[in-house]
């Protein structure tokens, strides 16, 4: 089985990596110039255009920024006008569910599959092929190219049947996700001007029912003062909590802590366009006018 990857940054690079390193012959694109030698000299096999990619591969990830992206690389005189019959599209970027379905709608007729599939685990996951997908997809497809997800993956949740219910699943996710970071964010600028050390927060939290992944990680970053070039660059999780607002808006459910959360994320993105999540710490803490160091 040949395989193929549409965007090559952060996240995309970690699964060619993981392709090529499980012996996929793997084909690749990114308008960067600087991506795409990165992913040759890892072994990748360099695409023109998305349309390209497809020419050469049965399995083709999808990992761009948004729902529109998708759709261009998807539609149009993409990979659905070059990738043979009983192919598949991995949709493993993360966009709103009204957007999948609508690639899913497009796609009917043509006879290449989409499994709808975000990913979570972030840069680290996406680097160390530990991955936990959430594919929704026919079950027999989901079989066939079970071994192409499992080489970028450590857990593959199957959830659903149908184009956008991995995007629902994801954007719940997020939501939690979201609120994690946003209250851990402020516990550091509280323990910041209490004077507590950073270590001992993070010895605490990490050791107690509130430590996590999430948690975890996003302390040890805001300890070290490490606000950027960390894989996890801010705008990728403000546009997540946007999704879920908007699904939520969209069915009528109220999200009051993943609203507090979106508020937060957008003013550090604001303020620091170029941070990774962490970055809305510092927000916080011009404010109090302390810094949480280790």
């Amino acid at each position: 089985m040949r395989a193929g990857v549409i965007g090559l940054g952060d996240m995309g690079s970690g699964l060619a990596k993981n392709l090529v390193g499980n012996g996929f012959e793997t084909c690749g694109f990114d308008v960067s110039e600087a991506r795409m030698t990165a992913f040759t000299e890892m072994g990748g096999i360099a695409g023109t255009n998305a349309a390209d990619v497809g020419r050469n591969a049965d399995a083709v990830f999808v990992m761009v920024m948004t729902g529109q992206q998708a759709k261009s690389v998807i539609l149009g005189d993409g990979l659905v006008t070059t990738l043979d019959p009983g192919s598949a599209v991995i949709l493993s970027a993360t966009i709103k569910p009204s957007e999948a379905r609508e690639i899913g709608a497009a796609m009917e007729g043509s006879g290449i599959h989409l499994i709808d599939s975000p990913v979570s685990g972030g840069f680290p996951g996406a680097q160390g092929g530990t991955l936990t997908m959430m594919a929704a997809g026919a079950a027999d497809v989901l079989d066939i190219y079970r071994p192409v997800m499992e080489a970028v993956s450590k857990t593959i949740h199957r959830v659903g049947s149908s184009a956008g219910d991995g995007q629902t699943v994801k954007a719940c996710l997020q939501s939690v996700i979201g609120s994690i970071f946003s209250a851990t964010f402020e516990a550091a600028a509280l323990a910041a001007k209490a004077g507590v050390a950073g270590q001992v927060l993070y010895d605490v939290i990490s050791t107690s029912g509130a430590g996590c992944g999430v948690a975890n990680t996003a302390l040890e970053n805001i300890i070290d003062r490490k606000f950027e070039g960390t894989g996890s660059h801010i705008a990728t999780m403000h546009k997540d909590l946007t999704i879920s607002l908007d699904m939520a808006r969209e069915l009528g459910v109220p999200l009051h802590t993943a609203s507090t959360a979106m508020q937060l994320f957008h003013a550090g993105k604001t303020k620091y366009p170029n941070g990774d999540n962490w970055i809305v710490t510092r927000v916080i803490e011009e404010i109090v006018g302390a810094e949480l160091h280790r």
